[in-house]
């Protein structure tokens, strides 16, 4: 794919590279392709970061038919750019664009977009310990049509933020409480789908755990509002006794590839993880009875989140000293260890940006 470049005359003033925070500066350029429908995807370019020209009756803004996706870029100490597994970044904003009738993008396309605009403004990727340069890729429908059918216009596009340490101070555990009022998902819907309207309905959720003193939301399934699902926006993983227990992914949970990632590192260290329907009851128990001895989220933004406390239908419960476990903080070290290309890659999951 020829891609073109039209350099910034005009490149922004860096951030302080010491007081990042996420998704608060944009670099000097922004990646962009067409799509007609019988033209296919044209135009691909990399131009100055500016607003987007879109008609007021661009599908996108009334129907809310787009999906995204996240992902990072790292400089290794040997001065490498590492993107961390982009190729399953690629597969699922496919399986996303699919479910919501956007249309197919190559993905070696998308690899070579962000490759791209990564070396385009590759003076933006931090080198601070813990700092990334944050991607999103993101697909819309740009068409100006006040009708729900499938788009016959549509742009890919990928932006690029730095961004800090997640845990500036470490790895907190955070406390969480248990939804039972809302519902992020049901199977046959969009909760495996990485689309906005997902993450729109759950802020009502997260914004009651937060007035409650809670840092975040633990999501039961939308029938029997019995099993859990995930955790805010992260998957979810419990030690239960020396089992490593995750919900199944059955068509409402997003398919997380650091989820992916650290069900294979675990099995690769030994240990047994089953994925499975845990209810919030057999939770509920463990944590009285001792038997929950881990609790963590894991996600791209965070990587790994450990949770100190539930509260579960009012009653407020640590996971065992409320502290981060051995096995989360292992997880967190390796994870970012792989990321920034500090450890032997042995799943071949990293993959350099040729500068």
């Amino acid at each position: 794919m020829e891609i073109r470049l039209e350099p910034t005359g005009a490149p922004k003033v860096k951030p302080d590279w010491n007081n990042l925070s996420f998704g608060r500066y944009y670099t000097d350029h922004m990646f962009i392709l067409d799509y007609a429908e019988g033209r296919g995807w044209y135009d691909a370019r990399v131009v100055p970061y500016a607003p987007l020209s879109i008609d007021p009756a661009a599908m996108v803004l009334h129907y809310a038919m787009e999906v995204f996706e996240g992902m990072k870029a790292y400089y290794s100490s040997d001065g490498r750019v590492l993107l961390f597994r982009p190729l399953e970044n690629a597969k699922r904003l496919n399986s996303s664009s699919a479910r919501v009738c956007l249309p197919h993008l190559p993905e070696e396309t998308f690899i070579a977009a962000v490759s791209a605009l990564v070396r385009a403004d590759q003076d933006w990727i931090p080198r601070q310990p813990g700092a990334s340069l944050y991607i999103r890729p993101y697909l819309i429908a740009d068409e100006a049509h006040l009708g729900v059918r499938l788009p016959l216009t549509c742009k890919f596009l990928v932006i690029c933020s730095p961004v800090g340490a997640y845990y500036p101070e470490g790895l907190d555990p955070v406390r969480i409480y248990v939804e039972d009022e809302y519902v992020r998902s049901v199977i046959g819907g969009t909760g495996e789908t990485k689309c906005g309207g997902n993450y729109a309905a759950s802020l009502i959720a997260q914004k009651k755990a937060q007035d409650l003193g809670f840092t975040q939301v633990l999501w039961l399934d939308g029938v029997e509002h019995k099993y859990i699902e995930e955790v805010g926006t992260m998957n979810v993983m419990f030690r239960l006794e020396e089992e490593i227990v995750t919900p199944s992914l059955d068509g409402s949970i997003l398919p997380g590839i650091t989820r992916d990632s650290a069900i294979a590192l675990l099995r690769s260290w030994g240990h047994t993880v089953t994925e499975r329907k845990i209810s919030v009851a057999e939770l509920q128990q463990a944590a009285k009875s001792g038997a929950l001895r881990e609790a963590f989220g894991t996600g791209t933004a965070a990587v790994v989140s450990p949770i100190g406390a539930f509260s579960i239908f009012g009653e407020l419960l640590p996971v065992a000293d409320g502290g981060i476990g051995p096995v989360a903080q292992k997880l967190f070290d390796n994870l970012t260890g792989l990321q920034w290309g500090r450890l032997p890659d042995v799943f071949s999951w990293t993959y350099e940006i040729k500068m």
